[in-house]
């Protein structure tokens, strides 16, 4: 099998654009968990919560604004990316309200 060099300041460059990424992705989950304690905030308040209360329309309105903000995702990958997240923050506010035994 061919074995590809990398030259040494390729190499450099590639981390350093990785340890970018890392703080880029500290970022993100900081933002992600602000995120979810908000909307659990907002489950909270709604006489229908959770899965059963979401919002579809509020949601595409909210994918096509943030496509305007990150073209190369675009409303598609957008769509998906966002459905994980407000499943994942609904999942977890359900996940603390449920009664421990």
């Amino acid at each position: 099998m061919h074995e590809r060099h990398i030259p040494r300041q390729t190499d450099e460059h590639i981390a350093h654009l990785r340890g970018r990424i890392d703080a880029l992705d500290a970022e993100l989950a900081g933002l992600l968990e602000r995120r979810a304690l908000v909307a659990a905030e907002v489950q909270r308040l709604k006489p229908v919560g959770y899965f059963a209360g979401r919002d579809m329309e509020r949601e595409r309105r909210l994918v096509q604004r943030m496509a305007e903000y990150a073209p190369r995702l675009g409303p598609d990958r957008l769509a998906a990316i966002m459905d994980r997240v407000i499943s994942a923050g609904l999942d977890a506010a359900q996940q603390e309200e449920a009664p421990t035994s």
